[in-house]
């Protein structure tokens, strides 16, 4: 899946959005219940899932899912910095 940004509404407010995939493991249903699952878990709210008429089912996070997203991006920066960091001890 990717994640697609944009900004709506009077507010301007931040949106991601992305499409589950017809050719993923049981489906587009599967994919995305599996996306849902997954987002519920690391931010606690579920994403908005909308059926569309073309049979695509569109998955929106809000400004709330998308700064949450922003923190795991900053721990994997911390990470990736640890194992440099460990990659040079273990090479000495």
């Amino acid at each position: 899946m990717r994640l697609l940004s944009c900004r709506y509404g009077r507010d301007n407010a931040a949106l991601g959005r992305t499409y589950a995939r017809a050719d993923a493991p049981g489906g587009r249903a599967a994919d995305a219940k599996r996306f849902s699952a997954l987002i519920k878990a690391l931010m606690g709210r579920e994403p908005k899932v909308y059926r569309m008429k073309d049979g695509k089912i569109k998955i929106e996070c809000y400004e709330g899912h998308l700064e949450g997203f922003m923190r795991y991006t900053e721990l994997a920066d911390v990470v990736a910095g640890w194992l440099e960091e460990m990659g040079r001890r273990l090479a000495l």
